[in-house]
């Protein structure tokens, strides 16, 4: 894994067209709560970590809200984790790259992506200490090898997966997608 994806401007734009898949899917679907209408109600988020030029629409987190009881119906995302200011892409990169990292090592990383030592050990402790106990984790651990090292997650995690450096953090990004909505309810997202 490199910080070369994020320099990498198809990277980027495959990420926002996976999202608008799944926001599609979501649309295309009833209000989980009462069977409404779901209606577009995206909002802007400010992502940081990405240093290129951002394509059109980047910024935004598709979100619905139902036309009836009026509950937000929010899909899963690939670019955002959770409610985290930085790009998911940018959180595994960052913990993947701090893993063995020499203070020189350390100082180029967080002058590269714009983020202190703290929130990168603060990342590293939510892959090793908080992810393993959600449920998410519970139902998808059974199709992990049962060999994967939970100190060295996420760069034990990104192993399972085959292909390119970007298609195996589009994979752990894509199986991470659950964790970055709470208002709907989980399906089975590949």
């Amino acid at each position: 894994m490199c910080l070369g994806l994020l320099d990498d401007a198809s990277f980027v734009e495959l990420l926002l067209r996976l999202d608008r898949e799944m926001a599609a899917e979501v649309q295309a679907g009833r209000c989980p709560q009462c069977e409404g209408p779901l209606h577009v109600g995206h909002f802007c988020r400010k992502p940081r970590g990405w240093r290129g030029r951002e394509p059109t629409g980047f910024d935004i987190r598709f979100d619905f809200c139902c036309g009836w009881c009026r509950k937000r119906c929010m899909p899963p995302s690939i670019r955002f984790l959770g409610r985290r200011v930085y790009l998911g892409v940018v959180v595994t990169l960052a913990t993947v790259l701090r893993h063995g990292a020499t203070p020189w090592r350390l100082a180029k990383l967080q002058a590269h992506l714009g983020m202190s030592a703290v929130t990168v050990e603060r990342w590293r402790r939510w892959w090793q200490q908080q992810l393993p106990v959600t449920s998410l984790w519970a139902r998808v651990r059974g199709q992990l090898p049962s060999v994967l090292c939970l100190a060295a997650l996420p760069s034990s995690l990104l192993e399972c997966f085959v292909g390119s450096a970007a298609e195996r953090m589009v994979a752990l990004l894509r199986l991470l997608s659950p964790l970055s909505t709470q208002s709907c309810p989980e399906r089975a997202w590949r």
